[in-house]
């Protein structure tokens, strides 16, 4: 176990963790730490808490100092540095004619680097267009090709629940996301009402999947058996959210009533309805195959 602080370095960045050094830090801190880029400013969003050493990615460098005064003003001074380099940009992009598209210009705090955040539809050749920034700003420059979800996350926007984007406001790193899932809560397969502004699928299909994933594996599938309180019945539909099940209820003399029950209340196997569940999905992977490449289209 080791004592650490966790540090941002953007709004929603990743969160790293460097040693204390001594210093009485709090969320909310600003502090200046060494980093593979070079010296950088970052947040405290994490006190100081002992974390397991394998959680840590050796050798933990510690704190430098807390940010003073001329620090906030050199952050401040770097700010206007980037809005100018971004402009710039787009004119040296402009002129050597290159597909590309400039989505954020970054400035170390040291000024020892200049990072330059483009898209494109493939491989760019943009050596001459290094060279030319090279030297207008007189510092080392780097240029890096981004995702879509990545620009997505830098820009911002409003998403279709008419809130800021979740992966600009907190999230510090993207996770897997699958037609899957959409399948799974019941949503829409249109890819045009389960995709984010960046045309992938949204981040928040992940957030609840673990709660479905977890109901879905004791409830009964549609068209199974089941005993309910008032006889044997055929499960017709499921609802994961309410955990209730609406069931086919057929008497001796050939009556049918539709009832609903909470799953609680019925018995079936769940070694047949797992079962089940592997056929189910080796059945749906070529259509999950077809809906993944409509999405990436």
């Amino acid at each position: 176990m080791q004592l650490v602080v966790g540090v941002r370095f953007k709004k929603a960045g990743k969160i790293y963790y460097f040693g204390p050094n001594d210093f009485d830090l709090k969320v909310d801190d600003h502090v200046i730490v060494e980093t593979a880029r070079g010296i950088e400013y970052g947040d405290v969003v994490v006190p100081p808490k002992m974390v397991p050493d394998e959680e840590i990615v050796s050798p933990l460098k510690p704190v430098i100092r807390k940010a003073n005064e001329e620090d906030e003003r050199q952050v401040i001074e770097n700010k206007k540095k980037e809005e100018e380099a971004f402009q710039i940009g787009e004119e040296k992009i402009a002129a050597h004619q290159l597909p590309m598209n400039l989505v954020d210009v970054e400035l170390t705090f040291d000024n020892s680097k200049l990072i330059f955040y483009f898209t494109a539809d493939g491989r760019i050749d943009f050596r001459e267009l290094v060279k030319d920034l090279a030297s207008v700003f007189k510092t080392r420059i780097e240029l890096r090709q981004i995702g879509v979800r990545d620009e997505a996350k830098m820009l911002g926007g409003m998403g279709p629940c008419g809130l800021s984007l979740c992966c600009s406001t907190f999230m510090g790193d993207f996770h897997p996301v699958s037609i899957k899932m959409a399948k799974e809560q019941n949503l829409s397969l249109n890819p045009a009402k389960i995709s984010g502004l960046c045309g992938r699928l949204m981040c928040c299909l992940k957030y609840e999947q673990d709660y479905y994933e977890c109901v879905r594996g004791i409830m009964p599938k549609a068209g199974r058996e089941v005993l309910t309180p008032e006889g044997p019945a055929v499960v017709l539909e499921t609802n994961l959210l309410t955990q209730k099940v609406k069931v086919k209820l057929t008497s001796d003399d050939g009556t049918v009533d539709l009832k609903e029950f909470s799953v609680s209340d019925l018995q079936y196997g769940e070694s047949q309805n797992e079962e089940e569940g592997h056929q189910e999905e080796e059945n749906e992977e070529i259509h999950d195959e077809e809906l993944k490449n409509l999405m990436e289209d």
